[in-house]
C-alpha cells in the first residue's frame, strides 16, 4: 500500500465521465486531483458509455502529477458493481464511493478491491453527503482501522443541503457544525478531508471566501466544478510565504543544540511548544510537496 504522505489535494476537479473532450482537457489542467465522474454528472442512459470512456482515459494515462479518482455509482444501483470492477481493472489512484452512510460500505468496497486489486494500488475515498452519514462520521472514519485503503472524506454539501433544507448562503452557517465535525472525525483517524463545491463559478469573490472558510475549518483542499476555480483553490490551501518562513524558524529553534530535548523554547519573545514544532514540520512538508509537484526544489530548509 502506497503512503499518501503530504500529497497536495488543494484543488480536486470534477470531470463528467460522459464528456470525452473534458477527459482529454483534464490532462492539461493545473489541478492536484481529478474526479472522473460516473455518478451525478452522467444521465442514466449514458452510464455504460461514460464507464467505457473513463476506463479508456485512465488506461491511457497521461495525467502526470494529477491524482485520478473515479467516482462510481452506488453499489446498490444498477451500475455500481460494474463501475467498481471496470475502474479497479485500470488502477486509478482512488475510487470515490458516493453517499456513504455507514462503515460497512467502506469495508464492502475494501473487500471487493482486495479481490480486484490485491496489490493495494487503489485507495478508497468516501462522499459524505447524507444526514445519516454525518450523524455517523466518527464510526465511518474509524473504518480505516479495518480498511487501510480508506484515505479521504469528500464533503457533498449540495446533497446535504438538498436532504436537509439547510442553506448554502451566509457562509454556510447552517452546516458549519457538520463540516467541523467531519474535520474532527477525519483528523482523529488520519484521513484527508476535501471541502464541497462552490456552485457559482462566476463568483470569484464568493469562491475565495469559501476557500478561506474551508481552510479555517481544517479542510485540506476543495472540490471544484470549473477549471477557472483551480488557481484560487491552489493558492488558498497552500501555506503562505509568511507561514513557511515562520515554520522554518520554529523548526530551526528546536533543532538548535542548546534546545535539544526541550519541550518549550522562546522565539521572538514568545513561548513555543513542541506541538508547534510538529505543526511547523507539517507545514514545511506540505509546502515541499507542493514545490516538488510544481517542479521546484522544495523548501524544507531550516535556514533562517
Amino acid at each position: 500500500m502506497h503512503d499518501d504522505g503530504f500529497r497536495p489535494r488543494r484543488s480536486v476537479l470534477y470531470m463528467p465521465g460522459a464528456n470525452a473532450r473534458a477527459l482529454e482537457k483534464a490532462r492539461t489542467l493545473d489541478a492536484d486531483g481529478l474526479i472522473l465522474d460516473l455518478e451525478d454528472a452522467v444521465a442514466p442512459d449514458a452510464k455504460s458509455m461514460a464507464r467505457e470512456q473513463v476506463v479508456a482515459a485512465v488506461a491511457a494515462g497521461g495525467y502526470g502529477h494529477r491524482e485520478v479518482i473515479v467516482r462510481i455509482n452506488g453499489l446498490d444501483t444498477a451500475w455500481g458493481n460494474d463501475d467498481l470492477e471496470a475502474a479497479a481493472r485500470v488502477r486509478p489512484d482512488a475510487i470515490l464511493v458516493p453517499k456513504v452512510s455507514e462503515p460497512e460500505q467502506i469495508r464492502t468496497v475494501g473487500r471487493r478491491l482486495g479481490e480486484l486489486d490485491p496489490g493495494g494500488r487503489v485507495a478508497i475515498w468516501a462522499m459524505m453527503e447524507t444526514p445519516i452519514g454525518i450523524l455517523d462520521l466518527g464510526a465511518i472514519a474509524a473504518a480505516k482501522k479495518d480498511e487501510p485503503r480508506f484515505r479521504a472524506f469528500v464533503m457533498g454539501t449540495n446533497d446535504l443541503a438538498k436532504e436537509t433544507g439547510a442553506s448554502l448562503d451566509q457562509g454556510r452557517a447552517a452546516m458549519t457544525a457538520w463540516l467541523s465535525f467531519a474535520v474532527l472525525a477525519a483528523s482523529a483517524h488520519g484521513l484527508t478531508i476535501i471541502d464541497g463545491v462552490y456552485n457559482d463559478f462566476r463568483d470569484n469573490e464568493g469562491f475565495v471566501a469559501e476557500c478561506a472558510q474551508g481552510r479555517l475549518l481544517g479542510m485540506h483542499g476543495k472540490t471544484l466544478i470549473h477549471p477557472g476555480q483551480i488557481a484560487e483553490a491552489n493558492r488558498a490551501f497552500a501555506p503562505s510565504a509568511e507561514e513557511v518562513v515562520r515554520a522554518r524558524r520554529i523548526v530551526a529553534a528546536f533543532e538548535a543544540p542548546e534546545n535539544a530535548g526541550k519541550g518549550v523554547v522562546t522565539l521572538d519573545g514568545r513561548m513555543v511548544e513542541l506541538l508547534h514544532a510538529r505543526v511547523a514540520a507539517r507545514t514545511l512538508a506540505v509546502a515541499d510537496a507542493i514545490a516538488k509537484r510544481d517542479g521546484g526544489e522544495g523548501c524544507v530548509s531550516t535556514d533562517t
